[in-house]
């Protein structure tokens, strides 16, 4: 029996309901870009894989790194433990972080992270005497499953069912250029009916919203505001970490830099799951007391365990390098003159682009889910590209080590979908 049929008999997949998409493709192997399904056909993985693989599947020198790990040190408890691949990747990390990043928590995924970074903003508060039980977001925004994430997410989709569970939260517009008055007039008058804690926010690009891209002087302006007031401000940089908005993070645009800021996906490039809450001294010093009660009772099995680290050095010794910072500048300036070439086509409404970034906007309305989208990731995955449109949105986020011909194929096959609708 082949694993598409064997997997229908346990398996319940994410995002998925089964009885519209029984169906499942069954990837038996994977190196650089190119994903092989267990019938021998191959597919150019246009978004690594949820944003993740950025040095391609299998990276040799990843891989070399965790097997030579996993000869030494493979699992130890973190909780009054630590471990060079885990110090070494804090002190490698800290020098790309914003600078006024000092303290590193360790969990297992992005959801985790943005619950960690929630749970440092009110406890925060709590333990210097103050009670603030109100949190700000963006509309639209994604950060996540558990509880807390899925609190501060403004997708329906995704949370509808959960929401008389949820946190007090309460959204605000993301900025465009010609609202920030508008938006930081209402931040006052919120600061002054209500407890606000933190504000939790995706940087310049809000990924499960389908890559809408924001005003980053707007931003500035806003977490201004949130200093001034001493609102903790959050960054979930799950998905634009580790140089997808064409630096090492979406931060670095900003002048005003977050409290907390949330990493995963890439921080590992796809190998293992791993997830980090990075803090402010500041922050850190709040949870620092003879009285228990004030640390972050917060804990994972897995917290850094030492071959997720290995993998997460690994993959910061590739992204500071010449070459895959010399292929972010490549993939950059070919997503700069596919846009002058798109955007032109008579069904696409708009097209964006922020780093290796990429996506377009249909000018065809469909549902997230609907029978239209999926004839168009059918039509990708048969012209053998992964790409996964999120409604009347095709996004590109390839990873770094993608050649310019698979590039330009990924390109043509988006051009050649458009003329099926």
């Amino acid at each position: 029996m082949k694993l598409n049929e064997r997997d229908k008999q346990h398996i319940w997949h994410p995002l998925t309901q089964h009885k519209l998409h029984p169906e499942t493709i069954a990837i038996t192997k994977a190196k650089g870009c190119l994903l092989t399904d267990e019938d021998g056909n191959e597919y150019i993985d246009a978004i690594a894989s949820w944003y993740t693989c950025m040095y391609g599947h299998c990276n040799s020198y990843i891989t070399k790194k965790v097997s030579e790990q996993m000869q030494k040190l493979d699992q130890v408890v973190f909780s009054g433990f630590t471990h060079e691949p885990a110090v070494k990747l804090s002190e490698t990390l800290i020098k790309i972080l914003p600078n006024n990043q000092e303290k590193l928590f360790f969990s297992d995924n992005g959801s985790t992270s943005v619950e960690i970074g929630i749970k440092m903003a009110l406890q925060y508060h709590f333990n210097r005497g103050e009670k603030r039980n109100t949190l700000i977001a963006f509309e639209n925004g994604f950060h996540g499953d558990t509880f807390g994430a899925m609190s501060v997410s403004g997708l329906s989709v995704y949370n509808g069912p959960f929401k008389d569970f949820s946190l007090n939260v309460i959204r605000i517009p993301t900025p465009n250029g010609d609202n920030h008055d508008a938006i930081l007039n209402g931040l006052k008058t919120l600061t002054s009916k209500h407890n606000i804690a933190g504000f939790v926010y995706e940087p310049l690009v809000q990924g499960a919203a389908a890559m809408k891209m924001h005003d980053a002087n707007g931003l500035n302006s806003i977490l201004d505001f949130c200093k001034t007031n001493n609102i903790i401000t959050i960054a979930d940089e799950v998905m634009t970490g580790f140089g997808k908005t064409g630096r090492y993070f979406a931060s670095d645009y900003i002048e005003t830099k977050p409290d907390i800021i949330c990493l995963s996906k890439a921080l590992t490039g796809g190998l293992l799951p791993m997830a980090i809450t990075s803090c402010t001294q500041e922050i850190y010093d709040a949870f620092y007391s003879d009285d228990m009660s004030k640390g972050l009772f917060h804990g994972h099995t897995y917290s850094a365990n030492p071959l997720a680290c290995t993998a997460a050095l690994a993959s910061i010794e590739l992204l500071t390098s010449n070459d895959i910072q010399n292929n972010i500048k490549r993939i950059i300036a070919s997503h700069q003159q596919f846009a002058t070439h798109i955007q032109q086509h008579q069904k696409v409404a708009s097209v964006r682009q922020t780093g290796i970034i990429f996506a377009l906007d249909l000018n065809i309305k469909m549902e997230r889910y609907g029978n239209l989208r999926d004839k168009l990731f059918r039509f990708f995955m048969n012209n053998g590209v992964f790409l996964r449109p999120l409604g009347n949105t095709i996004y590109i986020q390839a990873p770094y080590v993608i050649s310019e011909v698979q590039l330009q194929k990924i390109y043509q096959v988006i051009e050649a979908a458009l003329e099926q609708l």
